[in-house]
Order: structure tokens, then sequence, then C-alpha cells
């Protein structure tokens, strides 16, 4: 048997062009981080010769086939399919998160399955080609409405500015942060669940079909992503990047309608009420979990105002998608 896992991510500035549909005519880029939450994938041999079938997954569910394509679960079947296996093993999924919060599950799934797959063959892959691959496998062969920071961000982990050319050449800037400045930005991030789950690419989808309207929103929201960097490696204080985020997510607001409600919106303003300097509602948009950047002093009013809420505590800068057991 070995294990694989994956991280999900937090992303800060610049969400929204990284998909292709934008990227490919104007140039996209986002600054995100890796967390300490990730997905795990068991793989092992199975002894199909004694068995009335040939794999077995679990998931929520627990699939026994004889043939790869049975399989309903449309991310193990492509994925072994694209590995080219097709009897003799078994596989499990577990994770430290539900999926369809926002911080990049179903990204980080693919990843940990592709990299498991891979180890299992006795193959090495490359981290930045393990994200080229799970891109092409949820943008090409499932035809999911992604974006491609997610898959990036699962595979190499870290804290980075990553930069967007075409779905197979992204660039990936390591944020040169010193532990002491990376400890003190750690401590100003404030998680808190909306409550609300929602599929990504539903939330997506109308935003694509906008982008022509919303080229311009969009390249301010990409050029705030160097401003975010300026601040993080310069001797600013870190409260600009609260505002940052706070301007950043006002941008975001205005791509679609359908990304906030008044449930959102009043939770936003409950953090910032309690002194929060920004925040923003990670992922697509529509619900998940909302980051806000407050002072370390407010921190106990904030847990105060959401005492009815799931508070998620996290480590930035986690290492990337690795072979934990084998």
């Amino acid at each position: 048997m070995l294990i694989s896992r994956a991280p999900v991510r937090i992303s800060f500035f610049g969400g929204g062009t990284d998909y292709p549909e934008y990227f490919l005519h104007h140039g996209g880029a986002v600054l995100a981080t890796a967390i300490d939450k990730f997905s795990y994938v068991t793989v092992s041999p199975f002894l199909s010769h004694l068995f009335d079938y040939s794999i077995r997954v679990s998931y929520r569910q627990v699939e026994l086939v004889k043939t790869v394509n049975e399989i309903e679960h449309k991310v193990y079947r492509e994925c072994l399919n694209f590995c080219g296996l097709d009897k003799d093993i078994e596989l499990h999924n577990v994770a430290d998160l539900p999926a369809f919060t926002g911080l990049g599950s179903s990204s980080s799934f693919t990843v940990s399955l592709l990299h498991a797959l891979h180890s299992f063959k006795g193959e090495f892959v490359r981290p930045i080609d393990l994200a080229y691959e799970a891109i092409y496998i949820e943008r090409h062969l499932l035809k999911d409405k992604v974006g491609c920071q997610d898959q990036l961000m699962a595979a190499v982990g870290g804290f980075n500015l990553v930069e967007f050319r075409t779905e197979d050449d992204i660039v990936v800037n390591r944020v040169p942060i010193s532990p002491e400045r990376l400890q003190e930005f750690e401590k100003h991030l404030f998680i808190v669940f909306t409550g609300i789950k929602r599929k990504a690419a539903d939330v997506v989808a109308k935003q694509l079909q906008k982008i022509g309207d919303n080229t311009d929103t969009l390249k301010t929201m990409r050029s705030m992503v160097d401003l975010g960097w300026d601040i993080l490696t310069g001797n600013d204080s870190l409260s600009k990047f609260g505002e940052l985020l706070h301007q950043a997510w006002v941008a975001k607001r205005n791509l679609d309608g359908g990304i906030s409600n008044q449930e959102i919106d009043k939770i936003y303003q409950m953090g910032i009420d309690a002194g929060a300097w920004g925040g923003k509602l990670l992922g697509a948009g529509a619900g998940g979990f909302m980051l806000f950047f407050a002072p370390v002093e407010v921190h106990a009013k904030l847990k105060e105002v959401f005492s009815e809420q799931q508070i998620l505590d996290v480590s930035i800068n986690a290492p990337a998608s690795q072979i934990i057991f084998s």
C-alpha cells in the first residue's frame, strides 16, 4: 500500500484570471498559498482473480467493478484510464475538508490520485507535470469549467505568485518572505465557514459568459497580485494587505451578481464591524469559506461574533503533493 496527499489552497488575489478563457488573451496570475488541509488517496494491489470484480474504489460510496469504464465516479475513471491501469487495484479517498467549499478540494483530490497512481506504477512525475495532467483531465476529459490555480497549488504547494500563459506553460514564483514575516502574516488570517456549499463550475459558468464585459475589472484584479507581492516582500504594514483584500472583494462582487448574496454580505460586514481590515470569499463565490485579514488583537472579537459558525484554523505554506507512506 502507498498513501499520497495533496493540499488545498487559499487564493488571495487574481482569482478569475486563471481561466484560459481569460489568460490566453490577457495573461493571468494569482497570489495563493497551500494550507495544511489535505486530500488523501491510498492505493494497493488487489488480487482480482480471487473475486468477482477487478477494481475497488471508495469515497462516500464503494464501487466494485470489472472494468474501469463501469466506474461511476468520473475522476477515478478518467485518471485510471489516463494512467493505463485497468485491473488489480484498490483505491480509497479521505479528506480533511468537504468538497464545494472554495478551497480547491476537487483538484486536490485529482492531483493526489494522479500522484498515487503514478507512484503505484513506479513512475516519478515532476510536480508541475502533475498540475498539467490534472488540468488536462479536469478541463478536457471531464469538461469541467474550472480554472488552473487549484491543480497547480495542490501539485507544487508553498506560497506563490503563479503566472498563467497557457495551460501547459505556467510559471511558479515562490514568495521570498522571511520566516518571521510569514509567521506574522499567518497570525492575521481568520477563516469562517459560511455554511453554504456550492459547485464552483456552476458559479463560474455565468462569469465566463461575461469575460468580455469584465475584462477591465479582471485586469485590475490581476494588478492586485503584484501589489500583494510588494506588500508581503517589503516593509509596509500588513494592514495594507487587508485593505487590498477588501478592494479585491469589491471588484470580485462586480463580476457577477451570483458571486455574493445577502447572507454572505452580512457575514462579511460582521467581520469588518468586528475590526477586520478586509477579506474575501474563497473560491468562485456563492458560498464556502470566508477569509478575513485582521489585527491579532481583534481575533477574540471575531471568534465571539462568529461563535455559531465553524472557524477553520490553518497553517500556510504547506508542502506539495507527496507520497507519505509506501
